[in-house]
């Protein structure tokens, strides 16, 4: 996906897709409830939806859970997101079905042009597939489609596409082997 996009860190141009009062009600809100640690699992789908969210059936949202922009979100059906989740989503974050992202897993959709004096700001989409499962403290960046139950592992980076019914290590991830269901 070369759909990046380039923005300067410093100024104004970066364009979040909402307005001042809505960014701000979502800050309270996401302190408040999303990242919250009460037995409130229930209603961060509702709340989740309420900001622009697509948000599909029997979505579990653990506790402590950050989420940057609720309107750049869609999450399918029966997809589990666990403690500590954060998805930094400058960018649009699809996931799909059935999908677990462990404890600490980071979705990040942007990041900063190294080469430039201004560290411009570099975003793009991140599309995790159905079946997929991004394993606890793994990171996802901007550009980077983890294909149909694809495994990244434990306290991997994918900063490349993962191909499908592939489990992938390492910084950056490599593929270990074929993912088999039976």
């Amino acid at each position: 996906m070369n759909t990046t996009k380039l923005n300067k860190f410093n100024n104004d141009s970066f364009n979040t897709g909402a307005s001042f009062v809505k960014k701000a009600l979502w800050y309270i809100t996401n302190s408040l409830f999303i990242k919250s640690s009460l037995p409130i699992g229930w209603l961060k789908p509702i709340l989740l939806k309420l900001f622009g969210a697509t948000v599909g059936k029997s979505v579990c949202i653990k506790p402590n859970v950050n989420i940057k922009y609720p309107w750049n979100l869609e999450i399918g059906d029966h997809t589990w997101i666990g403690e500590n989740v954060w998805i930094d989503n400058l960018d649009l974050v699809k996931i799909g079905n059935n999908v677990c992202l462990s404890q600490g897993a980071m979705l990040l959709s942007g990041n900063h042009n190294y080469k430039k004096e201004t560290f411009d700001l570099i975003t793009g989409p991140i599309r995790i597939e159905d079946g997929v499962w991004i394993c606890a403290k793994a990171t996802v960046t901007q550009n980077v489609t983890c294909q149909s139950h694809s495994i990244l592992g434990v306290n991997s980076l994918a900063n490349k596409d993962l191909e499908a019914y592939t489990i992938y290590s390492g910084v950056p991830a490599n593929p270990v082997r074929k993912r088999i269901i039976e």
